[in-house]
């Protein structure tokens, strides 16, 4: 053997490297052959002692009086622990005797002693984590249902009435756009009155009703109105868990300016997407450092969404403050403050441009939507009671989700409840110190939207509140079981709400013939449903109303209206010479929106005895009384007695039972 470190004198007997040494010196015993017998094992301080003594001779070992600092010059302390040596290929593992018992022994302590060790306490479910793959499919199965309800009871109503006149004038006005943008054809000024931009949904909507007629664009805004449901869930659940999402979407589905927005073929819908989208943005962005492109795109579809109805600009400061409130406190103050300022700047610039593009026109549209034509102290009583019953329950319960948060502990939440509690009351305090009705019913659906997130945190809430899981079980069962209460009111709400106009397929059914002879001018007083059911309505410069008078140029002479607003007597006098002059060969009047207008018109009209009474039509609160002008005819000493109550009958044709009935059919099979 070499001698040195490895050398037998410097091994001691017990040592791995002495015994390594003793089978190379057998001749017989190699590798393979099996150890001598080993002496009894010598305790952990005899071995210290002899492997000091060997390696630092003369060195005092550490505890027999010398200092443990004391290490000879010509040792290494590596020496202590020597490497392994090489082991041949295919010879067995050399072992140390004793390691690998202790060794796994000592690992079973430490996880022994790993899992008496008391471990810091588990942080309380949320159900806003992804979850299982069962719960996630148990939650979208009952967003299918609530859809499903949603989507059933708008259908019934899809075919239940004929188009309003704010349906009518979108419609019509879209399938003008598409006239003006294929062929050239000149369009009456929309953007002065319509309640949005004319180039966002009236298209869109006309393109559904040239497919399908009335009923596909309002299939169109069925899709809508579902879509809004969904992104109501996808941001509740990310805002509060998918319990209070699925609860919040129910409570949502079920009103019924819901149930009837997703039956009309307006402009509302395609807002309120547009504005879910938005805010969905805004929740997605979530707790990341930079969210710059999830505000922008917020920031453009919130500008879509005030293009499409000109309302919805009401949420607008809801949807920054929300950017705030996400973004705090992760990631931080400073990144909050960024996000909201990013949709303020991308908001402001873009309807500063769009206004300045479209012009005066778009200025007075706008204008006209947001004051809403109407100032009438007396109805403020009326809104509220209205928004009481169509939006009450979700108002309330979002209220109570922001008390029930904060007292909870739940400070974030209960500040994004706050938030949408106060979106929810937004435009019926608006229109109730407007003292406007008017829109009333469409208006309020987007704040609504808000206030349902946080009423399925209430409903959460007071879930979680029970003890025990059953307790909660029964707790959630009782709160789905009492949703038939909105439901049912929902329904019976809407099915008025789609009622509340008259049908107006009878005077469609009569005028079409008096509005299709000729080219002349006709002065109706609400000419919206009339130009989008007949052909003639394309030829849209010989419409007249009782606000305005459209020349043979194309231009209007708009009537001055008084503090009234629409139903203001305007200016009788403007009218009384176009019809001295014989200017209008039809005239339609209904005594009910510009009443006392309505009657000096008429008085005009017996002035000229060439206006003829050729129909008198129900329709609503005051018969549609017609006159024909007809140059070559006599003197007519009958005319029709137009009152408020019952004497709307007072007519030629009421005096005869169902001739009014038979002259229809005759005029049908003609």
């Amino acid at each position: 053997m070499v001698d040195g470190l490895w050398g037998a004198a410097n091994c001691t007997p017990l040592s791995p490297c002495a015994q390594a040494g003793a089978l190379m010196d057998n001749g017989t015993a190699g590798w393979g052959a099996s150890p001598p017998p080993q002496p009894a094992e010598a305790s952990p301080s005899e071995r210290w002692s002899q492997a000091w003594a060997e390696n630092f001779p003369g060195a005092a070992a550490p505890g027999n009086g010398a200092s443990p600092s004391v290490v000879a010059p010509h040792r290494s302390p590596v020496a202590i622990h020597p490497p392994r040596p090489e082991v041949p290929a295919g010879a067995p593992p050399l072992t140390v005797p004793g390691s690998g018992p202790r060794a796994a022994a000592s690992h079973r302590q430490q996880r022994d002693r790993k899992l008496r060790r008391p471990g810091p306490p588990t942080p309380p479910t949320d159900d806003t984590e992804p979850g299982s793959r069962r719960s996630r499919g148990r939650t979208i199965a009952l967003l299918c249902a609530v859809l499903a309800v949603q989507a059933a009871v708008s259908l019934r109503l899809v075919w239940s009435n004929t188009a309003a006149q704010n349906e009518a004038t979108a419609l019509w006005a879209g399938h003008l756009m598409w006239s003006h943008w294929l062929h050239g054809v000149t369009v009456p000024p929309f953007q002065a009155y319509l309640p949005g931009a004319p180039v966002i949904y009236p298209p869109l909507g006309a393109l559904a009703d040239h497919l399908a007629g009335l009923a596909g664009a309002r299939l169109l805004s069925l899709a809508m109105m579902l879509g809004v449901t969904v992104l109501l869930w996808s941001t509740a659940a990310r805002l509060f868990g998918r319990r209070a999402a699925v609860f919040g979407a129910a409570l949502f589905a079920i009103l019924g300016p819901v149930l009837q927005l997703g039956a009309l073929a307006t402009g509302d819908a395609l807002s309120l997407l547009l504005l879910a989208v938005s805010t969905w943005c805004v929740v997605r962005a979530g707790s990341r450092e930079d969210a710059t492109g999830w505000m922008i795109l917020s920031g453009v579809t919130l500008v879509l969404a005030n293009a499409a109805a000109y309302s919805s600009v009401l949420f607008d400061p809801v949807v920054i403050v929300l950017a705030l409130l996400v973004a705090y406190p992760t990631p931080g103050g400073k990144p909050a403050l960024a996000r909201g300022a990013t949709i303020l700047t991308i908001v402001a610039t873009l309807l500063m441009v769009g206004t300045l593009i479209g012009g005066d026109y778009y200025v007075s549209g706008i204008d006209q939507t947001l004051s809403l034509g109407i100032n009438m102290p007396g109805a403020r009583l009326t809104v509220l009671s209205h928004a009481t019953a169509w939006t009450g329950i979700v108002a309330v319960a979002a209220l109570c989700a922001a008390v029930m948060g904060w007292a909870a502990g739940d400070r974030r939440r209960a500040r994004l409840a706050a938030l949408f509690a106060v979106a929810g009351l937004i435009v019926p305090a608006e229109q109730a110190l407007q003292g406007a009705v008017l829109g009333l019913d469409t208006h309020i659906v987007a704040g609504a939207w808000f206030a349902a997130m946080a009423a399925g945190y209430a409903v959460h809430r007071l879930i979680a509140a029970g003890a025990t899981p059953r307790a909660q079980a029964v707790t959630a069962g009782a709160c789905a079981a009492a949703l038939v209460f909105p439901l049912t009111l929902g329904v019976t709400q809407s099915q008025a709400l789609l009622h509340s106009w008259p049908d107006s397929a009878s005077l469609i059914a009569i005028m079409r013939p008096l509005a299709a002879a000729g080219s002349a001018h006709l002065l109706v007083e609400d000419p919206n449903i009339a130009e989008y059911y007949l052909p003639a309505g394309r030829h849209w410069a010989r419409w007249s109303s009782t606000r305005n008078i459209v020349l043979p140029s194309g231009k209007s002479i708009l009537i001055p209206v008084s503090t009234a607003g629409v139903v203001g007597a305007g200016s009788p006098d403007v009218f009384a010479k176009y019809i001295a002059s014989g200017y209008f060969s039809l005239i339609a009047l209904n005594f009910a929106d510009t009443t006392a207008l309505d009657h000096r018109i008429a008085a005009d009209i017996r002035l000229n005895h060439h206006y003829k009474v050729v129909e008198v039509v129900p329709d609503g609160p005051g018969p549609y009384v017609i006159w024909k002008y007809e140059p070559h005819a006599a003197v007519q000493h009958y005319q029709p007695t137009i009152g408020s109550g019952s004497g709307h009958k007072t007519n030629q044709h009421a005096k005869r039972p169902g001739g009014h009935r038979r002259r229809r059919q005759h005029r049908n099979q003609r």
